[in-house]
């Protein structure tokens, strides 16, 4: 399934929580299969959670710093989940009122924000993507999801939203995955660029 840029923006949340754990357990010294055997869970959930694939629970957070005897990380990692969760919720409810709406929300963001860093292992970035390839992501969205159709509207606001790309004000770092590169999202022609953002 496509991302939209803030339902990546929460998978990158998890994988950061997760990260935080693994590194929480490593400096234990216990390895996945033994946290999890003390915790009493599946000896794949540890791996799970550290590839924020599984969101855990606050119980799994206070199990996981108990035996790592790292206690006094629990309420700020409680509090970082919770914070995740609410991002997620935000975020399906604002699809809810339309993709178009979804996409305006972001603008004064773009908008004050002077340097981007972008990270993506699912789809191109939403500032480099076509007009046909936004098409095919949107459109996957409104197919697998409860969401208003109106993609057409919403690639428009991508669209123009672009043209920060053009400002002299900000700058820009993308980091790409290389499979995302040889996926073909939509058809072939999703991929022609006619405009000069791919040099930018």
């Amino acid at each position: 399934m496509a991302s939209t840029p803030a339902a990546s923006t929460v998978e990158q949340a998890r994988q950061g929580l997760g990260q935080r754990l693994r590194e929480i357990r490593l400096d234990s010294g216990l390895t996945a299969r033994a946290l999890a055997a003390r915790c009493g869970w599946h000896e794949s959930k540890c791996s799970r959670i550290e590839h924020g694939r599984t969101p855990p629970s606050d119980a799994d957070l206070r199990a996981w710093t108990v035996h790592c005897d790292a206690q006094d990380q629990a309420d700020d990692l409680i509090a970082t989940a919770r914070g995740i969760d609410g991002m997620y919720v935000e975020w399906r409810r604002m699809e809810r009122a339309g993709l178009k709406a979804a996409q305006e929300s972001v603008r004064p963001l773009f908008d004050r924000t002077r340097r981007f860093r972008m990270y993506q292992s699912w789809v191109i970035p939403g500032l480099l993507q076509t007009e046909a390839y936004s098409t095919a992501v949107l459109s996957t969205i409104v197919s697998l999801r409860d969401v208003q159709d109106d993609v057409a509207e919403a690639v428009a606001v991508r669209m123009a939203r672009q043209q920060i790309l053009r400002s002299p004000e900000h700058r820009f770092a993308f980091l790409v995955e290389e499979w995302v590169l040889r996926t073909v999202i939509g058809t072939s022609t999703s991929w022609a660029r006619s405009s000069p953002t791919w040099s930018r």
